[in-house]
C-alpha cells in the first residue's frame, strides 16, 4: 500500500512537471506604512493585487510581468443633511483615503513542480488620493455625487518573495488541443520603496462654518505588504 501512495505520488510530481508560460494572481493584501509613512498613517491598510506574468524561455527560471494593486489606508463616515436649502433630507458622506500602483515586474523561480518558491524585483509608480461621496440615507443606491479632495504621485520600487503551492488542475479535453490549467495558493512579501507625496490621512478634512480645510503630509509612501490569494498557472 505504501508503494502504491508512492507511485501516484510521483505520477502527480510527473505530471505537474511539464514547464508553464504565463501566471495569472489575484490576492487580498495587508499594507503597513513604514519609515515617515507610518509616522503620519499609523493604520493597517487593506486592498487587491492583481499580477501577472510570462516565462519567454522555460528553460531559464525568469519570468516578466506586471502588477496592479489598490489599497484603502483610511476611511471615514458620517450623516448630513443633503444642503441648508434641504435640512428634511438626509445623506452619507462617505470619505476613503487610497493608493493604487503599477509596477512592471521580474519574477525569479521555477516554473514547474507542486512548490514554486519565488523572489520578485518592480519599479513603477504610485497615485494616492482622497475621495469623499454622498449617498443616500440607507447607503444602498448608486452614490448622488462624489469630488476627489486631494491626490499626489510617487515612484515606487521594491522587491519581494514567496511560493506557490499546488492545489488542483482543471483540464479540457474536449477541445483537440487539450488545454490544462494548474491552481496554485500563492503566499508572498513585498517591501515597496516610495518617493516623497502630499496626501490626506483619517481627520484631515475639517468642516468649518461651511468650508473645508485640509491639513496636508507630505513623507516618503514606503509600505510593507503580505500577500494571500490563488494563482492560475498555464
Amino acid at each position: 500500500m505504501k508503494k502504491l501512495k508512492v507511485f501516484y505520488l510521483f505520477l502527480l510530481l510527473y505530471s505537474i512537471s511539464y514547464s508553464q508560460n504565463s501566471a495569472i494572481g489575484l490576492n487580498f493584501m495587508l499594507g503597513f506604512p513604514q519609515g515617515e509613512f507610518k509616522q503620519n498613517v499609523d493604520r493597517t491598510g487593506f486592498g487587491l493585487a492583481l499580477d501577472y506574468a510570462y516565462t519567454p524561455n522555460n528553460s531559464f527560471p525568469i519570468s516578466i510581468g506586471a502588477n496592479i494593486g489598490i489599497l484603502n489606508y483610511g476611511s471615514e463616515s458620517r450623516r448630513e443633511r443633503f444642503s441648508l436649502t434641504i435640512p428634511d433630507v438626509m445623506v452619507n458622506v462617505n470619505r476613503s483615503n487610497n493608493l493604487v500602483n503599477f509596477h512592471f515586474l521580474t519574477r525569479f523561480g521555477p516554473v514547474r513542480g507542486l512548490f514554486r518558491p519565488y523572489f520578485e524585483a518592480l519599479l513603477g509608480a504610485s497615485y494616492i488620493w482622497t475621495q469623499t461621496e454622498i449617498k443616500d440615507d440607507y447607503g444602498y443606491s448608486e452614490k448622488i455625487a462624489s469630488s476627489t479632495n486631494f491626490d499626489d504621485f510617487a515612484w515606487s520600487y521594491g522587491g519581494g518573495g514567496g511560493f506557490l503551492i499546488y492545489l488542483t488542475r482543471f483540464e479540457d479535453k474536449d477541445n483537440q488541443n487539450s488545454s490544462i490549467v494548474d491552481l496554485f495558493l500563492d503566499l508572498k512579501v513585498r517591501y515597496l520603496y516610495g518617493s516623497k507625496a502630499r496626501y490626506l490621512k483619517e481627520g484631515s478634512v475639517k468642516i468649518i462654518n461651511g468650508y473645508a480645510y485640509y491639513d496636508v503630509y507630505e513623507s516618503k509612501t514606503d509600505i510593507l505588504s503580505f500577500h494571500l490569494g490563488v494563482t492560475v498557472c498555464f
